[in-house]
Formats: C-alpha cells, sequence, structure tokens
C-alpha cells in the first residue's frame, strides 16, 4: 500500500476538512488541529496514489477560495 500525507494551514480549518469531507474516499483520513488539516490517502498503485493527491488537493484549494470569499463578502 503506497501513503501520502498532506499537511495544510487554514484560518478555518474545521471548515475547510467539511467541505472536503464528500469527496473524501474510503482510503482518505482526515483530522483537524487546531489550523491543520492533515489528510492522509492510501492505494495501492503509485499512479492511483498521485491522481488522488492531485484530485484532493485541486479540491482544497477550491474549499480555502470559497470560504475566505465568502468570509470576506459577509463582513
Amino acid at each position: 500500500m503506497k501513503r501520502a500525507t498532506i499537511r495544510t494551514t487554514h484560518e478555518r480549518a474545521a471548515a475547510v476538512a467539511a467541505a472536503l469531507d464528500p469527496d473524501n474516499t474510503t482510503e482518505m483520513e482526515t483530522t483537524v488541529d487546531g489550523e491543520v488539516v492533515e489528510t492522509t490517502i492510501a492505494r495501492e498503485t503509485t499512479g492511483g496514489l498521485r491522481t488522488s493527491a492531485d484530485d484532493y488537493v485541486r479540491n482544497l484549494i477550491v474549499a480555502d477560495q470559497t470560504i475566505a470569499d465568502t468570509i470576506s463578502n459577509n463582513e
């Protein structure tokens, strides 16, 4: 089994993790600690791991930006 762990920092880490949850698969585990979102992805193949990590990072960027935009529009 191949594994990758991705750690990112966000002002609203819990909201980012919640936004990502619907797209996470059973082979993904996400935790939040303060401002840190940590997700570990496990796949059988390197190619599958790369694809899943790429999808996750793209979703992460969108979630983070959407939350930031929503907050700034409401302030």
